[in-house]
């Protein structure tokens, strides 16, 4: 890990001040932006996400699919927390949180939209970014990258309907047409061109020429990442300022869910005996997020202007620390 990837956490947060400010100084930039849309797809936004899932897809092999069975346990608890717990306990965080506790304090109107956008970021599991996180703590490559493998091929199939089960339950009208757009736009292509782009490669020069292109490309898919959220938080910028608290509110059950599923990975993969280098990036998948889709479909459905576009908050690199502290504890190594 380069520098700039070790403190991505403050870059982040750099481009959040950032994007606020500028989407301050510079309304009419941003109002442009936001305009270049077809069919409810921002232009500039697709173009940045699209950098920030293709060289990050690149590193997958599907092959590996056949490696679940040597890392089954630790597949099995991701799988668990991804699809069985995560969803559901932030659609119940957002209606206790958000639609009751803190109702008072938000404006009414918008509270639909940020418990739908807690729902999106919960339902979509992480794929790209958990290379990062898996690497970070040292965790197990051949699980992460089964696990990323299986994830993606999972997500083409449930992330819908899953999605539409739970905003239906919070009472928002969902578009089908436009999520399925969403996931075709954002999961089912680029998985196709990464996978093509992949096998020419490997083809045509072997791994050496895959590192290469994933060494340009990797330093363009953070940037975009970052370009981003200063963009998202441009558009926002206005209201940012305006009701801050807002913000800080929504913060609270992310912050809950993403503790709550690490820890709960963490553990059971300790009850079922699994080894701590796939435990690690077990539980940061099941606690991390799929940004990038989260983002776009939360665009795609409630636009751009939508608080539901900024639900997502960089803790990961807390959790990172915890595992890698409670490591001794985790192998029952005495302190």
């Amino acid at each position: 890990m380069g520098t700039f990837e070790r403190y991505l956490s403050v870059w982040v947060a750099l481009c959040i001040v950032a994007g606020i400010a500028l989407g301050q100084a510079a309304p009419g930039v941003f109002a442009a932006i936001a305009s270049a849309e077809v069919a409810r797809v921002n232009l500039v936004v697709a173009a940045l996400i699209w950098l920030m899932i293709v060289p990050m897809l690149l590193k997958i092999d599907f092959g590996a699919l056949g490696s679940v069975r040597q890392h089954w346990k630790g597949v099995g608890v991701t799988l668990f927390v991804n699809w069985a717990v995560k969803p559901f306990s932030m659609a119940a965080l957002g209606t206790v949180f958000l639609g009751w506790l803190f109702a008072p304090l938000l404006p009414a109107g918008e509270i639909q939209a940020y418990i739908a956008g807690l729902i999106l970021l919960a339902a979509a599991p992480c794929t790209a970014m958990v290379f990062v996180w898996s690497n970070l703590c040292g965790g197990e490559p051949t699980y992460t990258l089964s696990q990323v493998a299986l994830n993606d091929l999972l997500m083409v199939f449930l992330f819908a309907p899953l999605v539409a089960l739970l905003l239906g339950v919070a009472s928002v009208t969902v578009p089908w047409d436009t999520l399925l757009l969403s996931v075709v736009l954002y999961i089912v292509v680029p998985v196709i061109v990464a996978q093509v782009i992949r096998r020419a490669l490997l083809g045509g020069g072997g791994q050496a020429a895959l590192d290469r292109l994933l060494g340009t490309l990797g330093p363009a898919s953070l940037v975009a990442l970052l370009a981003t959220l200063v963009l998202l938080f441009g558009f926002q910028g206005e209201q940012i300022v305006a009701q801050p608290l807002v913000i800080a509110l929504i913060a609270v059950p992310i912050l809950i869910q993403v503790y709550l599923n690490a820890g709960i990975a963490y553990w059971l993969s300790r009850r079922l005996g699994v080894a701590w280098c796939v435990a690690a990036p077990a539980a940061l998948i099941g606690a991390s997020n799929f940004f990038e889709l989260a983002v776009a479909a939360a665009i795609s459905l409630f636009g751009l202007k939508s608080g539901a576009a900024l639900v997502e908050v960089p803790v990961m690199l807390s959790v990172v620390a915890i595992v890698k502290r409670t490591r001794r504890w985790y192998e029952g190594v005495p302190a």
